[in-house]
């Protein structure tokens, strides 16, 4: 279109009326009125000068506008031509190369402005578009996070899912930063033609301190081995303007069979895969080893019943998404630990999957120090229950919870180096 436009500018065409058409032929020399077009004989020659005439001023804003009339030339024949060509008239319409121009100029800077983005202030994201990027070798990825204010909740500050969908963000980003990504949800394209998809089995998570409104956190994640058929994925989520330490978290990956809902070993082909990408090093949160026990309806009060998934809380391979599930075990919590604690550290293990037909339970018994007594100063231990109606398992679970504005309990203050 501008191409077009440049190209009209410099070559204006004219256009005549057709001569053969009668209606254009006009016999003798009397004036004729067409329309507010008066024609009178022209006394220097033998053609007819045309000027056009309004019938009426037109008017703008009240106020008559004078218009000034328009010299039209016409034969003998009376048939109308254009003015005599002048070099004036024959010069390019230069105000339409010059917009078409300005257009070009204005669409190459918008378009290097974004590729160039650089942040105007320190506290500005470094990361404008939220794609991440991979560092330290090529083993870790980063991204970054703005805390909006609707993923904070009563007490002004990030709930726990809001971290925790940040956490499972980072690791599909992590996949297709790396060209991992094949048709499937975090799947690699060997894991899609094998109809494979990942599962987590164990979730470890430290909270030191929760972000805020408007906050921005970084998120660094990267992979490691877990045993023969496993994999292990760890978080680091920082303050970006301070470097603070936020949260640490752990996990534990395995496959299954998407058809037949199976725990499946790791393909030599998917392992070729994904194993470039692993990086040698401690879990960034120590694995605590303690059983976490069964609970029942003799070993427990707080049970919270007919929990049903919505439509939305499944995720592309059909099933709820692992997130969700902190929600419903915080469901059957104490009010009073809910009113006066904050999370501090979970550990979760996850035993089957949920459908969108089934409908669950939620079981919570308080322990440790000051169970009986829900205003602790000290803080408390809970353990966890999330099963279906027939009893079947589906999370185990054990919650730490601290006193709020209560000063952390641990810190890490940097990516853990790769292990020789």
């Amino acid at each position: 279109m501008v191409a077009t436009a440049a190209t009209s500018a410099f070559f204006p065409v004219t256009s005549s009326p057709d001569s053969s058409d009668p209606k254009n032929k006009k016999l003798g020399s009397r004036s004729t009125n067409l329309g507010g077009i008066k024609l009178k004989p022209s006394s220097s020659s033998g053609s007819l000068q045309v000027k056009a005439n309004a019938q009426a001023s037109p008017k703008v804003n009240g106020t008559t506008a004078v218009t000034t009339p328009v010299e039209v030339f016409k034969n003998e024949d009376g048939v109308s031509s254009p003015p005599p060509r002048t070099f004036i008239n024959q010069l390019p319409d230069w105000s339409m190369l010059l917009a078409a121009i300005t257009t070009i100029f204005l669409a190459a800077e918008k378009h290097w402005m974004m590729l160039d983005w650089k942040p105007r202030r320190p506290d500005m994201l470094i990361d404008p578009f939220g794609i991440g990027r991979i560092v330290q070798d090529g083993l870790v990825f980063r991204q970054n996070f703005s805390i909006r204010s609707y993923e904070i909740g009563a007490d002004c500050t990030a709930s726990i899912e809001t971290l925790m969908n940040h956490l499972q963000e980072t690791a599909i980003n992590h996949c297709r930063s790396a060209g991992l990504l094949g048709n499937g949800f975090g799947a690699t394209p060997e894991m899609c033609k094998k109809n494979l998809i990942w599962v987590v089995t164990r979730m470890q998570v430290v909270v030191d301190r929760y972000p805020t409104w408007d906050d921005v956190v970084q998120v660094d994640t990267w992979v490691s081995a877990s045993g023969k058929n496993g994999t292990r994925r760890d978080w680091l989520v920082s303050d970006i303007k301070t470097g603070e330490v936020l949260t640490r978290a752990s996990s534990v990956w395995v496959m299954m069979n998407k058809l037949t809902r199976r725990l499946s070993k790791i393909p030599e082909e998917v392992r070729g895969e994904i194993e470039p990408y692993f990086m040698n090093s401690d879990p960034v949160v120590a694995e605590d080893s303690r059983k976490l026990v069964k609970l029942d309806d003799s070993t427990t009060k707080y049970v919270q019943k007919g929990l049903t998934p919505r439509w939305g809380d499944l995720d592309v391979n059909q099933h709820v998404n692992n997130v969700k599930y902190i929600g419903w075990i915080l469901e059957s919590a104490p009010l009073s630990i809910l009113e006066n604690q904050e999370l501090s550290s979970m550990t979760l293990e996850y035993r089957r999957e949920c459908g969108r037909d089934n409908v669950l339970q939620s079981l919570t018994a308080v322990s440790g120090n000051g169970a009986g007594n829900l205003v602790n100063i000290n803080g408390y231990e809970c353990q966890h229950l999330l099963r279906l109606e027939d009893g079947s398992e589906i999370v185990r679970g054990r919650t730490q919870w601290r006193p709020k504005n209560a000063k952390s309990f641990g810190n890490v203050n940097q990516i853990p180096a790769e292990s020789a």
